[in-house]
């Protein structure tokens, strides 16, 4: 007799991801070597979370983004090659070519945290957010 039920096959992102994610927000360029090694292309974009295997980036426009690139979040020196998940608009996801080390990490995490860049989003449609006093 079969004793599981049809929620035992229902996907939770909870359990599909491997790692914990950080919501940073932290201004980044995206530095892509051109073909041919003909150039360097650098653009702006944000980070909006980031974990040891993966971030999420937003950025003006997609156009012409090569899949696979290099990281660079500005205050750090450290230089992240990614390869691209999705893209949707201009929300983009990528996988680091190799996992970020937990240090790495605590830094990237730490040094948001100092600049005070945590910022709740806005409410949407005009709406004026709770006051309690």
């Amino acid at each position: 007799m079969h004793y599981g039920t049809h929620l035992a096959t229902v996907k939770s992102e909870m359990y599909e991801r491997q790692w914990e994610r950080f919501y940073v927000r932290r201004p980044a360029r995206l530095i892509a070597v051109q073909g041919c090694l003909s150039g360097v292309s650098i653009r702006s974009c944000e980070v909006l979370d980031i974990s040891q295997g993966g971030a999420a980036l937003t950025m003006t426009t997609t156009t012409g983004l090569p899949s696979h690139y290099y990281l660079n979040i500005l205050g750090l020196a450290y230089r992240i090659g990614c390869a691209e998940i999705y893209r949707n608009g201009e929300r983009v996801g990528v996988k680091f070519i190799n996992a970020l080390d937990p240090a790495t990490l605590r830094n990237v995490v730490r040094a948001d945290f100092m600049m005070g860049n945590h910022k709740p989003d806005k409410p949407k449609g005009g709406e004026q957010p709770f006051l309690f006093i």
